[in-house]
């Protein structure tokens, strides 16, 4: 199911095969997660992926964002209780080159998948990638379209028999998982890199740090740490807008028994009603 210059579709669409996005990766996405018709945080959703573009410049109203989205959640919600809505915007076609056109005409697309109840909050393991998030690119505080660095790490992962890849960036700090935020448990407190290490301002890292652990009475510390460090962690999990809380059992052959430990249990019980089918 698709939503495509200002409809829904359930057939092919025209593409331009010069469209930057395409050509270039010039471009921006969001995921999030739709709950019986709804959007799960969409005002966080909208907001995050319009900001993206009036940073890379290329502007477009949330508002036009927002119809996307809730058109997709509601259609999919009289199938499915659970779907992931993918929406991506564009630049546009360019001339040839690398000069962004003067007055950018910005494509939005989005899609709808179901999302297998199962998904939320299950555990998985890590694989350290020598692939390093560069902090220094500002890509890295977006969600663009260039997602080959995840993509190799993803598949080295999963040919080493792990879940998913866990960067370092250029200063071997820890920064993140291939598609989602890492959080670990130390002193009794959660811990996770700051944006400055090359993070991506998760929606559900937001949620956690403004949201859950304040309710909860949990302190929250955005500092650098390493990898040894991380595996000295009482427990480690990660956080994306489908996945919700995943709880980490192995990074390599560093064993976690994260799930049990009490500050990551009551951050589950905390999440799971916004993502119950």
């Amino acid at each position: 199911m698709l939503w495509f210059d200002g409809g829904l579709t359930e057939g092919p669409v025209p593409f331009d095969l010069a469209d930057r996005g395409l050509t270039l990766g010039d471009g921006v996405f969001d995921t999030a997660l739709a709950r019986r018709g709804r959007v799960v945080f969409e005002t966080a959703h909208v907001g995050r992926l319009a900001a993206a573009t009036t940073a890379l410049g290329f502007p477009v109203a949330p508002e036009r964002i927002a119809d996307a989205m809730r058109a997709l959640a509601a259609r999919a919600g009289g199938a499915h209780p659970l779907a992931a809505i993918r929406t991506t915007v564009t630049r546009g076609s360019g001339p040839r080159g690398l000069s962004p056109p003067a007055e950018p005409r910005p494509v939005l697309w989005a899609s709808a998948a179901p999302v297998g109840p199962a998904l939320a909050f299950a555990p998985l393991t890590l694989h350290s990638t020598e692939i390093r998030r560069n902090e220094t690119s500002p890509a890295a505080q977006l969600k663009t379209l260039g997602y080959l660095d995840a993509v190799l790490a993803a598949g080295a992962a999963r040919a080493a028999g792990f879940d998913e890849a866990l960067f370092r960036n250029t200063r071997g700090h820890v920064a993140c998982a291939g598609t989602a935020n890492l959080f670990a448990v130390i002193d009794g407190g959660l811990v996770t890199p700051p944006l400055s290490d090359g993070v991506l301002p998760g929606i559900l890292r937001a949620e956690v740090l403004s949201g859950c652990a304040p309710r909860l009475g949990v302190s929250v510390a955005e500092r650098s740490f390493g990898l040894d460090a991380l595996r000295r962690a009482e427990a480690v999990f990660v956080t994306n807008s489908l996945r919700g809380l995943a709880p980490v059992t192995a990074i390599g052959e560093t064993p976690f028994a994260s799930a049990d430990n009490p500050v990551v249990a009551a951050l589950v019980a905390d999440l799971r009603d916004a993502f119950a089918p």
